[in-house]
């Protein structure tokens, strides 16, 4: 079957799709405007070891995706697990007439506004992180942390140990309860399973105020339902995670594929092995210009002369990235393990490069890239994303149409593709998985040029979302949104599916007001849950 005309697809719609929302945003504001000209009196009678501030909170009104600015009425900025419970407990005093909520932010890198609280309290995460890192050895190490703390501050602490968490995102300049709240994906993902399935405990504080600690023994419904719940039933305050020992060094692999189904084949070959690469990602290149040219400022090519023929002007190709990791003394047993790996892969001889890092340079990759993007300003863009998750059943039906029809070029953002195992994933989460044993992490991360016409503009590439997402409906093929963003009740309850029901039950049980997480725009309070 033919894939249907994606033509009708109209600037104009998206325009009123946005307009609406932003529209909506602000008569909720206008009405919130009306009930709260007390509640700043009332928010100073809190006793908090911290402080709230009223004025100078523009940055609670931004994040990473730089397309919704809604300020708050009021920040927290706690000092003490204390602070957060007290304040959210006045809120749950206040009952559902007040209309005031409560976002948690951490490092800002909510995508549309997840982490905003229109008229509402924003908690400043990160005033909790000066907390003391904690690592402890053993059969079974762990480290307990701040939900406020940077990825890449606990990766530096527990490396003192020998000892790093198993699973990562790409960036690690993120907090630790806003990944834990989503997910956390990377390569590692096919092998210890996303950053929520490598967490031993957590301490929350729900919409009614309660503290609670929680884990796979105790509270277990909380502990589950947070953990990928996108901030709805509590909010994160500390996390016990799962270590193991780490490695000095890292083999850092890039080939190139011509075909996609050659490429899918390769990759769900890997992370179905029992012995395999350590980290497996995927990336698609459409019409990128001196590539290989790029590739040798830090990788070496294994064959340096035909490297030097091949060429990616005007192709469409697919990048298998992969590592290995070792110790010093390994060397010469890693290079054996690689290339006995590498033998049944079919990829372009000619473009195998290799490089060797320390093993913390590698897993802080993208913030060398951040620094060179914030030199030339274009890092605090428009970052109109959009992550996918793809049954392996459909992958070819969705690489055809959307890289082949679609998608026109990568050069404003890489666009990710990788095999998962499902199997690593605990269904008692809040997190939608799609159907299939296997499935596929598609993202597009482009940024976005303001005032652009082109391409690059952000009401473009917001129509090349649209015509994704309808395609991916108008052929039933079963994808599921990560980091979702819907506007409507019945968006989410189809994202769900037949796990709606335990999403509100959980929601009517730790927060029946609908107080946490408004930004998410899943439920509204003093609304019906159902």
């Amino acid at each position: 079957m033919n894939h249907p005309s994606m033509s009708f697809v109209k600037h104009n719609n998206i325009l009123m799709r946005r307009s609406f929302t932003i529209l909506l945003v602000c008569c909720m504001v206008i009405k919130l405007r009306i009930c709260i000209s007390s509640i700043p009196f009332s928010l100073r009678t809190i006793h908090v070891h911290g402080h709230f501030s009223f004025h100078g909170n523009e940055f609670a009104a931004r994040d990473f995706g730089n397309q919704y600015h809604i300020l708050p009425l009021a920040v927290l900025h706690p000092n003490k697990v204390s602070d957060i419970a007290a304040t959210i407990r006045h809120v749950w005093q206040m009952g559902p007439s007040s209309g005031l909520t409560v976002a948690a932010r951490g490092h800002g890198h909510s995508l549309q506004g997840q982490a905003q609280a229109p008229q509402g309290i924003v908690i400043n995460m990160e005033s909790l992180s000066s907390r003391e890192i904690q690592v402890y050895k053993g059969q079974f190490p762990y480290v307990d942390v701040s939900a406020g703390d940077l990825w890449i501050n606990i990766l530096h602490e527990c490396l003192k140990h020998g000892l790093a968490p198993k699973s990562w995102t790409d960036y690690l300049h993120l907090t630790v309860g806003g990944t834990l709240s989503n997910a956390g994906i990377s390569g590692q993902t096919f092998r210890h399973g996303p950053q929520i399935s490598n967490v031993n405990e957590l301490e929350v504080v729900t919409g009614k105020g309660e503290v609670i600690v929680c884990s796979d023994e105790k509270n277990a419904d909380l502990f589950h339902g947070v953990l990928g719940g996108l901030g709805q039933f509590g909010i994160i305050i500390r996390a016990r995670i799962a270590l193991e020992p780490a490695p000095k060094l890292v083999k850092w692999i890039r080939v190139l594929y011509s075909d996609f189904l050659t490429f899918s084949r390769d990759q769900e070959r890997l992370i179905s092995a029992e012995n395999t690469f350590d980290y497996i990602e995927g990336l698609v290149i459409i019409n990128k210009t001196g590539l290989i040219n790029n590739w040798r400022s830090s990788f070496i090519p294994q064959e340096p002369e035909q490297a030097s023929k091949f060429t990616s002007d005007g192709k469409t190709l697919f990048c298998l990235e992969l590592t290995k990791n070792f110790n010093p003394d390994e060397a010469d047993k890693v290079d054996q393990e690689i290339k006995s790996l590498l033998s049944p892969l079919s990829y372009i001889p000619s473009t195998l490069f290799v490089t060797e890092v320390p093993y913390l340079t590698f897993l802080d990759r993208v913030h060398a890239a951040e620094l060179k993007l914030r030199s030339k300003g274009l890092w605090d863009l428009p970052h109109p994303w959009l992550n996918l998750l793809v049954p392996k059943s459909k992958i070819n039906r969705f690489a055809e149409v959307v890289f082949g029809n679609i998608l026109t070029e990568t050069n404003n953002g890489p666009v990710l593709v990788y095999p998962v195992n499902k199997y690593k994933w605990d269904n008692r989460t809040s997190f939608v998985l799609p159907d299939g044993e296997i499935f596929y992490l598609v993202a597009f991360l482009p940024h976005a040029i303001p005032l652009s016409s082109e391409n690059d503009g952000l009401e473009s590439i917001l129509i090349r979302n649209e015509r994704i997402l309808y395609f991916c409906k108008f052929e039933i093929l079963g994808v599921k949104q990560y980091l979702p963003h819907y506007t409507t009740r019945d968006e989410w309850r189809a994202h769900f599916g037949a796990r709606w029901g335990v999403f509100v039950r959980r929601k009517s049980a730790y927060d029946p007001l609908a107080i946490l997480a408004p930004g998410q725009r899943i439920f509204q309070k003093s609304m019906s849950l159902l």
